[in-house]
């Protein structure tokens, strides 16, 4: 085949490498404050517990109690985990897709390593919710819970975590009445051997 013939080939190949280039960079520069959550912070004794939500540095030293919740441990977390004998909810976030992607580029929902069987439902442990959060996060209540508001809930995240205990405090706001929270989240749950499975968040 000519050269010249392969021009337009050779210009539309280089053409989708920038697409995808310039994808890259937009998801790793949305990505950055969800990867700043994996640093775990210094130890530090566990600070009281607060009167409202948590509203910034989400990865610090989380306190003993919540209020209305129970608090359990990874022995416990097993055995609900063994039995089914609680919804098991991470609300670890996730960047959200860039709104400046260029038209045609293919964007691939990212997954979440997490507990077996637990639903992702990312995004809903900030103190203020972004905007869409707390409906998403109210419809997926209703809808794991069948709208039973009885029905057993255990939210975690990671160890130091303040989402998941803001996201259970918002639950027993909304008249959820057996919360759980899981202080270690996934790290706890893989410090006693235990496995993680990718996840896709649940959807909008």
């Amino acid at each position: 085949m000519p050269v010249s013939s392969l021009r337009p080939w050779i210009v539309g190949v280089i053409g989708g490498l920038l697409l995808i280039t310039s994808a890259s960079a937009s998801i790793a520069a949305s990505d950055h404050a969800v990867e700043a959550l994996k640093t775990p912070p210094a130890p530090a004794a566990p600070p009281p517990e607060p009167p409202d939500y948590r509203m910034d540095d989400y990865r610090k030293p989380v306190p003993l109690t919540l209020a209305g919740a129970k608090v359990v441990d990874t022995l416990v977390v097993e055995k609900l985990h063994e039995q089914k004998a609680a919804i098991f909810i991470d609300v670890f976030p996730k960047p959200p897709k860039p709104v400046n992607l260029p038209a045609g580029t293919l964007w691939i929902d990212p997954k979440h390593d997490t507990i077996d069987g637990t639903h992702w439902v990312p995004n809903v442990g900030y103190g203020a919710m972004p905007p869409g959060a707390e409906d998403y996060f109210r419809n997926a209540l209703r809808k794991l819970t069948a709208a039973e508001p009885g029905k057993p809930l255990l939210f975690f995240c990671l160890r130091d975590c303040w989402m998941s205990w803001n996201a259970a405090k918002r639950a027993l706001e909304w008249g959820y009445k057996d919360v759980m929270w899981y202080r270690d989240g996934t790290d706890g749950w893989q410090d006693a051997g235990n496995d993680l499975s990718a996840v896709a968040s649940e959807p909008q």
